[in-house]
């Protein structure tokens, strides 16, 4: 943890005075200088400093950048994202949530009830599954092969009889969610729990979130499945143009 904080004191101390050296770090963190290097050291390994020449002083680098826009795309889209859920959940009358992957993984950092008498769970904040939930396997469907694989290959917890637990099957059901545009699950997370989810898409194309609807069986039946997916996608769609994605 003291590894931690001191890391964090350097890019304070660069950040507070535009650039410094080991030296005028080490005095302000109150370490020896040989700290001071083996931590600047470290962070420039990762991009998250530059030194701007040989024995120079250090700069923030690039990496904080890429930190900054994945955090600055998460508060957008929980900005945005409050309109598009809001108008799923009075078309459809159950509950809209956006997610968002955090680690292994969603958090919900949106949600809106619908006009149903009986409504899901309050969903918001809560971390939940990847593998047993409808924008989990979106989130999931679109990580990378690597990161997706190790996911998959890990213990997949039951939580009902309907969770899917085998890796092989759970890697077919991604696939379908690929190729498909959405994914949905029946009673998976919880029993009585029904649940349909969609992309979210950022400039790039790449998926930064999956907005879905959730409710319960006898409400969200097989037959009802087929509006309350295009709905979905539609909402995806929209998110997806707000936050400057160009396709259809």
């Amino acid at each position: 943890m003291q590894s931690v904080d001191r890391a964090v004191g350097v890019l304070e101390v660069l950040a507070r005075h535009g650039g410094a050296g080991v030296t005028q770090i080490a005095d302000e963190l109150g370490v020896h200088k040989s700290t001071a290097f083996r931590l600047v050291g470290v962070l420039e390994q990762h991009g998250l400093v530059d030194q701007e020449r040989e024995r120079g002083k250090y700069h923030l680098g690039a990496g904080i950048l890429r930190l900054a826009g994945a955090a600055a795309i998460r508060l957008d889209v929980s900005q945005e994202s409050g309109p598009v859920c809001r108008r799923l959940a009075e078309e459809v009358g159950e509950t809209a949530n956006l997610a968002v992957l955090d680690g292994d993984a969603a958090v919900n950092i949106t949600q809106a009830r619908g006009a149903a008498e009986v409504s899901a769970h309050n969903w918001l904040g809560r971390r939940t599954p990847l593998h047993a939930t409808a924008s989990g396997k979106v989130l999931l469907a679109q990580l990378p092969t690597a990161v997706g694989d190790r996911l998959v290959a890990g213990v997949l917890p039951r939580f009902t009889d309907a969770t899917v637990t085998d890796a092989g099957e759970l890697r077919a059901q991604l696939e379908t969610a690929r190729r498909d545009g959405y994914a949905v699950t029946s009673e998976e997370l919880e029993e009585g729990l029904n649940a349909v989810a969609a992309p979210v898409r950022g400039h790039d194309g790449g998926v930064i979130a999956a907005i879905g609807v959730s409710g319960p069986v006898y409400r969200m039946t097989e037959d009802r499945l087929p509006t309350l997916t295009q709905a979905t996608v539609t909402a995806a769609a929209d998110l997806s143009h707000r936050m400057g994605y160009p396709g259809p």
